[in-house]
């Protein structure tokens, strides 16, 4: 998958990582899907166990066939400090190279991280999603900023997810009874979409399948090598 020209380096310090995310911020678009997608990529990563390099792995899951149709891996050095609020930096170059290798083209792509539910509005899917110019949802199984209530016990539930008044994102329950999850807006989509593209990809369990099984490959893999 070709992908648009870089906008920034990777090497800098944190305090130019958090200037730079701060920048970065304003060119974030929301704005409504064409149509609900039918490839929707899913991206998570791990790490060796001297915590030296990044394996990241995207799985493409069709919606309508219920089915995998690509996968790809990638490991990259981790040569940025981890830093909460700043993971982008360490995981984006193994994310990107994983990303593209793809010779498909995803409608939509899925993190099990952040996107503007973040500090600073420039979580790993906000990031990514600039990077590649291309629709993206986060869906983190934990909260990194904001406050919110209990969603209702039923499948599809929500509530708000505020950060200082701001709306950043929903506590989603993608099944009865279960854990909910924390999705909000990557880049070029709306809440409202990031919500339906993530329980369009949910099966049997409480993450929805891109990422689950995005995790389930780099977890495997990073064991066998």
């Amino acid at each position: 998958m070709k992908l648009p020209p870089p906008i920034h380096r990777w090497s800098m310090t944190p305090r130019r990582a958090i200037s730079l995310q701060q920048r970065l911020a304003g060119r974030i678009r929301i704005e409504p899907l064409r149509k609900m997608p039918r490839l929707v990529a899913g991206a998570d990563v791990a790490f060796s166990a001297d915590g030296r390099r990044c394996l990241a792995g995207v799985v493409v899951w069709d919606v309508e066939a219920g089915e995998v149709v690509e996968e790809r891996l990638a490991w990259r050095p981790a040569t940025f400090p981890y830093v909460p609020g700043l993971l982008s930096f360490r995981e984006a170059p193994a994310v990107l190279a994983a990303v593209r290798k793809l010779t498909l083209r995803p409608d939509v792509f899925m993190f099990d991280a952040q996107g503007l539910a973040h500090p600073r509005r420039m979580g790993l899917a906000s990031h990514v999603g600039l990077l590649t110019d291309c629709p993206s949802v986060g869906c983190a199984k934990s909260r990194l900023c904001g406050e919110h209530g209990v969603p209702a016990a039923k499948a599809g539930s929500t509530v708000p997810l505020l950060d200082h008044d701001e709306t950043v994102g929903v506590v989603l329950r993608t099944r009865d009874g279960i854990n909910p999850v924390y999705v909000s807006v990557g880049h070029r989509v709306t809440l409202q979409d990031a919500v339906s593209v993530v329980m369009s990809c949910v099966t049997c369990y409480r993450l929805p399948e891109p990422t689950r099984l995005a995790h389930i490959l780099v977890t495997r893999h990073r064991r066998e090598k």
